[in-house]
């Protein structure tokens, strides 16, 4: 079976729908508006107040919000989801971190404006950062602003800027302590099992049968990098031209085996033909993207590394974006995103069929 989805990105900067505009004194949920205007004037020169506050839609994880001051100037905020959340995936000083690291290499981020862990001034810890202006291709429709010439040179840019990433040393940019260098898969298989058991609203067997197989055969790792954790498309912003203007959406990141990053990026890059289960319709089918095969081929030769291994990562993908949705799903059912309910039907049956996928992958590694 070949299942594919395209996860709604945790945050994107630009080309995305606001709701709930705090435009007035009412109340805006993940938002205290008056100690955060504070907040922000001390570290922006100039502000100009009142600020507007809008939720970016489309967010399932961490939460962001536009912030635009009275003459026009935009950030955007990034906190956790309201009420409890599972583990490190939501700690915004780790992700503020990696931003700022990522700053001063060739790795295109976001600037961090500031963050903040004092919760008496927005019930969470948050950060801020500039926005950035570009499209973000999530479907189809939204890679038809390029032509088919564009869309390939797009996709081999995602693929060596993954590779640019990789490249990065983690202890010349302060991110040495970002995470364990060894036993990647080891930890993510005990890590995210862990999130499934605290997540889990039912019963799904499939999902503890690939944790067994998974833990059967893992690789040995050969390199330490930065990993993004949840490498795609639809978590980079571009330029008008199709240049990468920002990779964001960076919760998930550590240090590990790169492998798995390739891996996840495989799974997200669907192709004309494949039979989805989509929660939208995938840019990458769009003609002019390169197939998965070839985004393999590009990035061996951008990195230099050798992808054997690389199916087992794309298992692993598989299973652990199945227990991310469970962990989303779960924090919706209690109300940790607000009034937003959009993008959530069938959640269930997703999850169960990334399962029975990363499963079917493990197949094929026999």
């Amino acid at each position: 079976m070949t299942l594919l989805l395209s996860v709604p990105p945790s945050y994107a900067l630009s080309a995305m729908a606001e709701e709930g505009k705090d435009a007035s004194n009412e109340a805006l949920d993940g938002i205290d508006r008056d100690r955060v205007t504070e907040w922000l004037g001390d570290r922006v020169g100039g502000l100009e107040t009142p600020l507007t506050f809008a939720r970016i839609s489309g967010g399932r994880s961490n939460l962001t919000f536009s912030v635009t001051d009275a003459a026009g100037a935009r950030w955007a905020l990034r906190r956790p989801p309201l009420g409890k959340t599972l583990g490190s995936a939501h700690d915004m000083g780790r992700e503020s971190k990696v931003i700022s690291a990522l700053a001063e290499t060739e790795v295109p981020v976001p600037r961090v404006i500031g963050h903040c862990d004092d919760d008496s001034v927005n019930g969470a810890p948050f950060y801020v950062m500039d926005w950035v202006e570009g499209p973000i291709l999530r479907s189809q429709a939204e890679a038809s602003i390029f032509d088919e010439q564009q869309r390939s040179e797009i996709g081999r840019r995602v693929v060596e800027t993954l590779s640019t990433i990789h490249a990065v040393d983690p202890d010349a940019v302060g991110l040495g302590d970002l995470g364990k260098k060894t036993d990647y898969a080891a930890r993510q298989l005990h890590r995210w099992q862990g999130q499934w058991e605290k997540s889990k609203t039912d019963e799904l067997p499939v999902v503890d049968e690939v944790h067994r197989r998974l833990a059967e055969r893992i690789p040995e790792q050969r390199d330490a990098t930065i990993v993004h954790g949840d490498y795609r498309l639809d978590n980079m912003i571009l330029t008008p031209t199709g240049e990468v203007a920002a990779v964001v959406d960076w919760e998930l990141s550590t240090l590990g085996d790169p492998m798995a990053d390739v891996g996840m990026l495989i799974v997200y890059w669907a192709e004309q033909g494949d039979d989805l289960i989509p929660l939208i319709d995938p840019a990458t089918r769009a003609p002019g993207f390169q197939s998965r095969e070839q985004v393999r081929e590009i990035y061996a030769g951008a990195s230099g590394r050798d992808l054997s291994e690389v199916d087992y990562f794309v298992a692993l993908a598989y299973w652990k974006l199945a227990i991310i949705l469970q962990g989303v799903f779960k924090r919706f059912s209690a109300g940790g995103y607000g009034d937003a309910a959009e993008g959530f039907e069938g959640f269930e049956n997703v999850i169960g069929g990334l399962a029975e996928a990363a499963s079917d992958a493990i197949d094929q590694l026999d």
